[in-house]
């Protein structure tokens, strides 16, 4: 599988976020960062140096990206906090849209993730921002 087949698996799967790595493509459903965060925190070896297409990524994900060593990045929708995140660690993006901040699910204001992560620099400090915050939301984790 390439690239463009992973992008249009996301589309065409309904997925939230497709890893490819080495000949390997896991997918995802859950809306937000979850899944992403359980994947850097128990499976980080599938995300070093793999292609992820994601439908929605703010500061956030970016920074889970960045922790988790991703070597290149499709996504819809991007913010332009994502954006210097990512740059910063050299991760090749493409996007199509962008917009200033990911708006949240009522649409009337910042995402959580996003606020949260605004003004944080290091992409470790976001990992472990969005871990407390997941854990309030979702007792299971």
């Amino acid at each position: 599988m390439d690239k463009s087949e992973a992008i249009d698996l996301l589309h065409r799967g309904g997925y939230s976020c497709v890893v490819m790595k080495e000949g390997h493509v896991a997918c995802f459903r859950r809306r937000g960062v979850t899944d992403l965060f359980l994947l850097l925190r128990d499976r980080p070896e599938m995300l070093r140096g793999a292609f992820v297409a994601d439908k929605v990524v703010g500061r956030g994900a970016a920074m889970l990206l960045v922790c988790g060593g991703v070597g290149e990045l499709y996504t819809d929708l991007i913010s332009e906090q994502a954006l210097p995140v990512l740059a910063a660690a050299d991760i090749m993006v493409a996007y199509n849209r962008s917009t200033p901040y990911i708006l949240n699910r009522q649409g009337t204001g910042w995402c959580p993730v996003e606020e949260l992560c605004r003004d944080l620099v290091q992409p470790e400090d976001g990992f472990l921002a969005v871990g407390d915050f997941l854990k309030r939301i979702h007792a299971a984790l």
